[in-house]
C-alpha cells in the first residue's frame, strides 16, 4: 500500500511520485473508488486502464446508478451499492474519493487507521499525467475563467486541455495527455480538500464568499479547502489573486509562489488591472495594454475580473498581447452562466443556473440595468440569504420561488414590498415569471441555491429552464 511514510521513493530526490512512475505503481494495485458519479467513474476506468483492480462503492441503491456506473459491474469490477461496507476497502492499496463524497466520511476512518492513503480524483489524475497544470478556483466565476483561459491559450503552440470541475473529469483524459500539453483545470473546494501533492504551476483564486457550508461547516474551513490549491507550490510557480477581494488577497500570506495580482480598482507593480478603459499588464517592470474593456463580449463587471484573471494565467505561458486580445474577443461565455436564451414580447430570458450561491446571484443581478423578474430557490447549503435582499432592492420587480428551501429565500426577501410567489416546477416558474414580466424586463433564472433537491445538477436545471422558455415563447403564449 502507499502510505504517507512510503512516498519518498524516487531517485533524484523527488519526493512526489508522478507520471510514468506513478502509472507503473498503479499497475496491479487494488484501488477503492468511493462515489460513482462522473468523476468516480472516470477514476475507476483510469485505474483499470493502468492494470489496477477496482473496488467501487456508492451510497445510492443500484437502481439509481447511471448506466455508466452499472457498466463497471459488467466489466468485472467489484461494486457495492447502498453504502460503503468494510468489504469495499478490503486489501486496498489506495482509496480515491469522488468530489461529491465527504472527505471525512466515517467509512474511511478504518482505512486511514491502517495507513492507506486517501486522495481525490483530481489528485489521482494529476499524479498520472506529466503535463503542467493551470488550476483555477473561487466561489464564483471559475467555470467562465477556466473556459476563457483555455480559449486564449489555444492561440499558442502547445496543445491545451480544459477539464476538471468544468464537467470533464481530468481522470477521463489523463492517459491521453502528451507531456507538453498544458492543462487548464477548474478546481472545486470538494476536489481541493482531497489533494495531497497537487501542485499547479499556476494557481488562480478568483474570490471567496461563504458557500458549501453544509459540507465544510464554517467559512474558515471552506477557505482552507480552497487554499489547498497553493499548498504545494514553490517559488518557481505563480499564484494569481484578486486584490479586490479581502479573503482572497489574504492568501498571499499562505503561499511561497510569486503573486500576480489582478484588480478592477487599482494598479500594481506586478499584476493585471484596468486603467483608462484598458486591461493592462505590468510584469517585471514592463507595462503592456492587452485589450480595451469595451471589447469584452461578456456582460457584467464580474466578467471583467474573469478576463483579468484569465489574462494573468495566459501571460505565464509567454503569450503576447495580440493573441490574448484575440482570445478574449472570440469568447462567448459558457452555458448556464448569464446565458441569453430567447426574447419574447419585449422580455429577455437569461439562464444563470450556475448561480448556486447567494454571491453568484447578487453578481448576476448587478449585471442588469433592466428590471428583473427573478426565479430562485433550491437547496440552500446553509447560506444566509439576507445579503440577497440588499442586492434585489430596486432591481427585482417580482420573484418566483421553487425548491426545498424556498421559504428561506422568501423570508429574506419579504420586506422588499415586491411580488413573491411559489411554483411547483420549473415549467410553472417560467410561466409565472413570464406573466409577471413587462416589456423591457429580464426574466432571470439565478437560483442562489444548489440544484440537487429537484434536478440532477445545475446543468440539468438550466436545460429544463431553457426548454420551458422555448416551449412558452415558441408556442406563442405568455
Amino acid at each position: 500500500m502507499l502510505t504517507t511514510e512510503s512516498r519518498d521513493h524516487l531517485a533524484g530526490g523527488d519526493l512526489v511520485m508522478r507520471g510514468a512512475a506513478y502509472r507503473q505503481w498503479l499497475a496491479g494495485r487494488t484501488v477503492a473508488v468511493v462515489g460513482l458519479a462522473r468523476s468516480g467513474i472516470a477514476a475507476a476506468r483510469l485505474v483499470a486502464r493502468l492494470g489496477g483492480r477496482v473496488l467501487a462503492s456508492d451510497s445510492a441503491p443500484l437502481e439509481a446508478w447511471s448506466a455508466e456506473a452499472r457498466a463497471l459491474a459488467r466489466e468485472g469490477h467489484a461494486i457495492w451499492a447502498g453504502g460503503h461496507p468494510a468489504a469495499a476497502f478490503s486489501g486496498v492499496d489506495l482509496v480515491v474519493v469522488s468530489p461529491g463524497v465527504p472527505f471525512d466520511l466515517a467509512a474511511l476512518a478504518p482505512v486511514r487507521a491502517r495507513g492507506v492513503e486517501v486522495i481525490g480524483e483530481l489528485e489521482l489524475a494529476w499524479r498520472v499525467m506529466d503535463s503542467d497544470v493551470i488550476a483555477i478556483t473561487g466561489t464564483n466565476g471559475k467555470t467562465t475563467t477556466t473556459a476563457l483561459t483555455g480559449e486564449i491559450l489555444r492561440g499558442q503552440m502547445r496543445p491545451v486541455l480544459v477539464g476538471g470541475n468544468i464537467g470533464n473529469p481530468l481522470s477521463a483524459q489523463a492517459l491521453d495527455c502528451p507531456p507538453d500539453e498544458l492543462v487548464v483545470a477548474e478546481a472545486s473546494s470538494f476536489q481541493l480538500e482531497a489533494t495531497v501533492d497537487f501542485r499547479p504551476r499556476v494557481a488562480a483564486v478568483l474570490n471567496l464568499t461563504p458557500d458549501h457550508l453544509d459540507r465544510h461547516g464554517t467559512f474558515e474551513r471552506y477557505v482552507d479547502a480552497k487554499a489547498r490549491i497553493l499548498a504545494n507550490q514553490t517559488t518557481a510557480d505563480c499564484v494569481v489573486l484578486n486584490a479586490d477581494d479581502a479573503p482572497t488577497a489574504a492568501l498571499a500570506g499562505r503561499t511561497r509562489a510569486r503573486v500576480v495580482w489582478f484588480s478592477r480598482r487599482r494598479a500594481f507593480d506586478h499584476g493585471v488591472f484596468v486603467r483608462d478603459g484598458w486591461i493592462v499588464a505590468k510584469l517585471n517592470g514592463h507595462t503592456e495594454p492587452l485589450c480595451p474593456t469595451a471589447d469584452i463580449p461578456l456582460r457584467g463587471q464580474h466578467n471583467v475580473e474573469n478576463v483579468l484573471a484569465a489574462a494573468a494565467c495566459a501571460l505565464w505561458t509567454g503569450m503576447g498581447a495580440d493573441a490574448i486580445r484575440k482570445g478574449i474577443v472570440a469568447f462567448r461565455g459558457v452555458p448556464h452562466r448569464i446565458e441569453r436564451v430567447l426574447d419574447g414580447r419585449g422580455v429577455t430570458f437569461y439562464n444563470d443556473s450556475k448561480g448556486t450561491n447567494v454571491a453568484s446571484t447578487i453578481t448576476a443581478l448587478e449585471s442588469f440595468s433592466e428590471p428583473v423578474v427573478l426565479i430562485a430557490g433550491g437547496k440552500a447549503k446553509g447560506q444566509d440569504f439576507a445579503p440577497l435582499a440588499a442586492a434585489a432592492r430596486g432591481r427585482v420587480r417580482h420573484v418566483v420561488l421553487l425548491g426545498e428551501d424556498r421559504d428561506k429565500v422568501r423570508a429574506a426577501l419579504a420586506g422588499l414590498g415586491i411580488g413573491i410567489e411559489e411554483a411547483a416546477s420549473m415549467e410553472a416558474a417560467v410561466r409565472a415569471a413570464a406573466a409577471a414580466a413587462r416589456p423591457g424586463d429580464v426574466v432571470l433564472l439565478s437560483p442562489g441555491c444548489a440544484s440537487f433537491d429537484m434536478f440532477q445538477n445545475f446543468e440539468h436545471r438550466g436545460e429544463v429552464f431553457k426548454a420551458a422558455v422555448r416551449a412558452l415563447l415558441q408556442g406563442g403564449t405568455r
